[in-house]
């Protein structure tokens, strides 16, 4: 469940930022470019995309991202553990208008450090509440390799069922997905 969820204009912008107990998920920053480098050229963190970044790439990623939240689009956001405060991944929405037409996909990455302790369900259960509750989708989904047993869980823990397979960037890939209408039977009517 979200805790706090808060739109905080920033020279102009709507940035958005959701809280769980341990979590603090907010937009990305242009500053954050040195820490997401380090993170996506970490071959741990990049397994099952499409590969390390360079800083470069990075910045091409993070300038998307942004773009995203520019033009009023759900974004991915930085996670932090609210003590620490320094990035320890991502969670929140991709767009793929080109390949999924009209799909709003939940993606996630943490670093190895943080794994296993629930951290990126916490996040990905409060992005997942925040489509439904917030913006009100009538859909969203998660895509998966179909060796990424992890992520699998995560999908699973927020409620998703697996839809299909399909091949995604040259990739056999799982499509995982929730509607709004299964999220509300099991959440209740807000």
């Amino acid at each position: 469940m979200i805790y706090v969820v808060a739109a905080v204009v920033d020279a102009g912008q709507s940035k958005m930022k959701l809280e769980t107990e341990r979590l603090i998920l907010r937009g990305f920053r242009e500053e954050d470019l040195d820490l997401l480098t380090q993170l996506m050229a970490d071959a741990e963190f990049m397994q099952y995309s499409l590969g390390v970044y360079t800083r470069d790439q990075t910045a091409g990623f993070l300038d998307k991202i942004i773009g995203w939240e520019r033009a009023s689009k759900p974004s991915l956001l930085a996670v932090e553990l609210k003590r620490e405060r320094p990035m320890l991944g991502y969670c929140g929405f991709f767009h793929h208008p080109e390949e999924l037409p009209g799909e709003v996909e939940i993606g996630y990455r943490l670093h190895r450090a943080y794994r296993n302790r629930g951290l990126i369900i916490d996040a990905a259960r409060a992005v997942r509440d925040y489509a439904f509750h917030q913006l009100q989708l009538p859909r969203v989904i998660s895509l998966i390799h179909p060796e990424n047993i992890p992520s699998r869980r995560v999908a699973e823990k927020m409620g998703m069922i697996l839809q299909k397979e399909i091949m995604f960037r040259g990739f056999p890939t799982h499509v995982f997905a929730i509607t709004r209408g299964q999220w509300l039977a099991e959440h209740g009517a807000r």
